[in-house]
């Protein structure tokens, strides 16, 4: 990946090229490639690496021994993930990371930049933007919380679809998950999931085709 591009990136955020260079190879980055549905990162196993999504998209995932699964988090392109255990890499993961769709990852191991000394002026600066990305990362599983907070079905779809409204500043805007991912990102049941969702375009709160969505009016008080 050419440096031009990740000087946009959180990870990277006021370093100069030559900067972001010595970076790469302080913490031996390295790109991989994945399909679909394949998994990156396996719960029960440690990591000394955090992932930058370079292109596409993975779902961090916990799925049971009953092949119950609950997605957490969905991390697009630019994004992260494993940051909290690069840095602290005798933690076993509780998580899997799944490539949600072809995707392209650059790999960094962070926990390099603990155990050395402060010699130049970019190790600073990659700790105060690794805090800025976990600080964000907290931000979006509180999110979730939130969203699945309310005990009605209808409730936790409001929740979700008038954040992502004011996430992206508009009352019509495309969410990242199919109807599968966003009942376990739910904690929904899907076929009563498509049911309510059915259910508020009948009564006039929502339009939808998909995975695009788009809020008609304020619902009443649930």
């Amino acid at each position: 990946m050419q440096n031009q591009n990740l000087t946009h990136s959180i990870l990277f955020r006021n370093m100069s090229s030559d900067e972001i260079q010595q970076c790469l190879i302080a913490l031996s980055a390295e790109e991989k490639a994945y399909k679909k549905g394949a998994i990156l990162l396996h719960a029960g196993e440690a990591t000394s690496q955090m992932g930058m999504v370079v292109s596409g998209s993975v779902t961090i995932e916990s799925n049971d021994i009953w092949g119950n699964c609950t997605i957490l988090a969905h991390v697009g392109e630019g994004h992260f993930f494993a940051e909290t255990y690069a840095l602290l890499p005798q933690e076993v993961m509780l998580v899997d990371v799944k490539a949600n769709e072809d995707c392209r990852v650059l790999y960094f191991t962070v926990d390099k930049i603990l155990h050395t000394a402060f010699s130049v002026p970019w190790q600073e600066t990659l700790l105060k933007n690794l805090l800025l990305i976990s600080s964000q990362k907290n931000l979006g599983l509180s999110r979730r919380s939130f969203h699945t907070a309310p005990k009605s079905c209808r409730g936790r779809l409001l929740s979700y679809l008038n954040s992502m409204a004011l996430q992206s500043a508009s009352t019509e805007f495309d969410i990242p998950f199919n109807r599968q991912q966003l009942a376990d990102y739910l904690n929904l049941e899907r076929t009563n999931m498509s049911k309510e969702l059915t259910h508020m375009k009948n009564d006039g709160l929502i339009l939808y085709t998909k995975n695009h969505f788009k809020l008609l009016h304020k619902p009443s008080p649930i």
